[in-house]
């Protein structure tokens, strides 16, 4: 899968201390039961990034097939358990 970067997705996923290729590692690796369709047109997943660490990233797919992705942070103790439990 394709991704598109700009300035504004950049910056808003390094300010939650997430950066792209880390973002793009987590989503090319998703397993069942993610990705997971939430609101309209958005995507999540929960997945391990750098250093073990487990994380949250929410995407859109442009009409060329293109990831965007609009949100990244760390998942939250409770949201990490519940991952645990799913594996």
């Amino acid at each position: 899968m394709d991704f598109r970067w700009n300035q504004w997705n950049i910056e808003h996923l390094s300010s939650h201390g997430v950066d792209p290729d880390e973002a793009e590692e987590v989503v090319q690796a998703a397993r069942n039961p993610f990705p997971r369709r939430i609101g309209d047109d958005k995507l999540l997943v929960w997945g391990p990034g750098r250093g073990g660490r487990l994380l949250q990233i929410i995407f859109v797919v442009d009409d060329d097939g293109t990831a965007f992705v609009i949100h990244g942070r760390e998942l939250t103790n409770r949201e990490k358990r519940s991952y645990r439990r799913k594996r």
